[in-house]
């Protein structure tokens, strides 16, 4: 959306353009979600008549992108009628079957978010002219993209999941993901902060999204950027209730808020760290500092004995 505000894609000619969805994300730049709607909008407004357009019909918004186009217009789903659909037929840690466009696939991928990409991805295939079992084959083939639901066994059965969630609804998409995953009796301890200088709206949000989804919640330290953790950890506990209470801590050092849901996780629990994914930093006051969730939790499973 910023490149399409800023004009940086001006000359530019598209064969076809995929609307997935529109989320609560980028306010600190377009201030409401009204002006964030018609930029993207813009895009699609504006594409010829030999382009194709692939909305994603299960979000509210794709007809909306699609009311003043004069680009060719198909359709994706995964809950109603649309030229290109899909089924998830089972769901594990180690990944998902699924039935796209009546052929069975297996994908080492997790999650309804990404069935939905690997349905437009299959699509866009298809409306570029590509094989159906040759696009199949290659989806099949994918692995997991760093810091984007990585997940790690400890030697005590403890499971880890890293996440780049970093806005309400990313969040609360894998948080379902991981409550469809999760073994009954089991918990999820859920490590979550949110980014400095950015859009404060989103933070109790967040916050509550992941107190409805998870056992427990540690409010952590994001980049903070140039405000003080504390500031924004105020800012998210808006969202915190009074029954809830009891099921947060607060430790705003990020280090050891991962390493208290860690030892603080049973055999089987699941303990989902967000907002960082595949990032090796931390921001704080205008300097990059090295941190890797993914590496914090590889360190601090070296001592969880069997």
């Amino acid at each position: 959306s910023h490149a399409i505000h800023q004009y940086r894609i001006e000359g530019l000619r598209f064969t076809g353009a995929i609307f997935s969805n529109i989320t609560h994300d980028h306010l600190d730049y377009h201030k409401t979600f009204k002006e964030y709607i018609e930029v993207k909008k813009a895009f699609f407004d504006n594409l010829p008549p030999s382009a194709f357009i692939l909305i994603n019909t299960d979000d509210k918004n794709g007809m909306v992108m699609v009311q003043n186009t004069k680009a060719k217009v198909f359709t994706y789903s995964l809950r109603s009628m649309a030229n290109y659909r899909c089924k998830i037929i089972e769901q594990q840690p180690q990944g998902m079957l699924l039935n796209v466009d009546n052929m069975e696939v297996w994908s080492r991928l997790i999650g309804n978010f990404n069935a939905y990409n690997i349905l437009a991805t299959y699509a866009t295939a298809q409306l570029l002219d590509f094989g159906k079992e040759e696009s199949l084959t290659v989806l099949s083939s994918m692995e997991p993209v760093n810091g984007r639901f990585e997940n790690m066994i400890a030697p005590n059965g403890v499971i880890s999941i890293i996440d780049y969630a970093h806005s309400p609804d990313a969040l609360e998409n894998v948080i379902s993901t991981v409550n469809k995953i999760k073994t009954h009796g089991n918990r999820l301890i859920c490590v979550v902060g949110a980014g400095g200088n950015r859009d404060k709206t989103k933070r109790p949000i967040m916050a509550r999204v992941a107190l409805l989804g998870s056992d427990m919640v540690i409010l952590t330290s994001d980049n903070p950027r140039n405000e003080d953790p504390m500031d924004i950890i105020a800012d998210m506990k808006q969202g915190v209730d009074a029954p809830s209470v009891g099921k947060v801590l607060t430790i705003p050092d990020r280090r050891e808020a991962i390493r208290t849901a860690c030892l603080l996780a049973n055999p089987g629990d699941i303990v989902l760290v967000a907002g960082k994914g595949h990032e090796t930093y931390q921001e704080i006051k205008g300097v990059k500092h090295h941190f890797d969730d993914k590496q914090e939790i590889a360190e601090i499973f070296k001592t969880l004995a069997p």
